[in-house]
């Protein structure tokens, strides 16, 4: 009999669903209970008053904002981490991860010292009619910063796992840069790319500790979804709190969901090809 390092399917099995089930299921389960302990027009009311849409487009606007950026930046700072060697090359390595590492509040505080009007990156953006901090661009700000290395990280391997022989068969035929990256690069990328835009503007929904520093928090302004759950939660209206929740639960397992049929369509159009 081949021994197994790992214990078999119904150990294994039963230990997953168990956590899935504490960890994940049981929250979820309770916040959908909540919100579904409201009649359809109480609901409604709650999560389509004035206040909350207003904190809807915020929310979502800004996690596009920032999504779009970390798209670009995030991209190009993968390829230059696979592509390139440089003097500090393992510390930019590191330091992508430090998001994942540092409490939200700890980098909210920094962020809104940095941008602050007379932080050190603040005060120069002021100079010249920029505000940062306590404005709509301080939570795309916080936004991105939270959800950089979701990107970073789900293309970088992938990059590390391409052929350069891909891009020489490119240049030999005569492509420019520009068009060996679309029509050669792109496609291999593509589903890594969308994997780490869906995460990023799912982080970006929910991101709470590094925004309520540096928003502002004015209503109908500067005022996040998840923020008004929190303050719903302090008035002990736990209802209204669990049906604005609810939104955010719904939009992001949309994009998720829509996200991950793109990305599988994707995957079997480089496969064939």
């Amino acid at each position: 009999m081949k021994r197994r390092v790992l214990p078999g399917l119904p150990l294994a099995l039963g230990i997953t669903l168990l956590y899935v089930g504490f960890i994940v299921a049981l929250p979820l389960g309770a916040l959908i209970y909540k919100a579904g302990t409201l009649g359809l027009e109480d609901y409604w009311r709650i999560v389509s008053s004035e206040r909350a849409v207003a904190s809807y487009r915020v929310t979502a606007g800004s996690a596009a904002i920032a999504t779009a950026f970390n798209l670009v930046f995030g991209m190009a700072l993968a390829w230059v981490l696979v592509r390139y060697q440089f003097p500090g090359k393992r510390l930019v390595d590191a330091i992508v991860d430090l998001p994942f590492a540092l409490p939200t509040a700890v980098a909210g505080i920094a962020l809104t010292t940095l941008f602050a009007a007379n932080g050190w990156l603040g005060s120069p953006l002021a100079s010249i009619g920029i505000p940062v901090a306590y404005t709509p661009l301080g939570i795309v700000v916080a936004m991105a910063f939270t959800s950089l290395p979701f990107i970073v990280r789900t293309v970088q391997p992938v990059l590390e796992d391409l052929d350069p022989a891909l891009e020489e068969a490119g240049q030999s035929l005569g492509g420019s840069d520009w068009t060996i990256f679309r029509q050669v690069m792109l496609p291999l990328l593509a589903p890594a790319l969308m994997a780490g835009v869906s995460l990023s503007f799912a982080r970006s929904l929910g991101e709470f500790g590094a925004i309520i520093f540096i928003a502002g928090n004015q209503p109908m302004s500067t005022e996040i979804t998840a923020l008004l759950a929190f303050i719903r939660l302090e008035e002990y209206d736990y209802q209204a709190a669990a049906a604005i929740a609810s939104v955010l639960l719904i939009t992001a397992f949309v994009m998720l969901a829509v996200t991950n049929f793109l990305q599988a369509r994707a995957l079997r159009y480089t496969q064939r090809s």
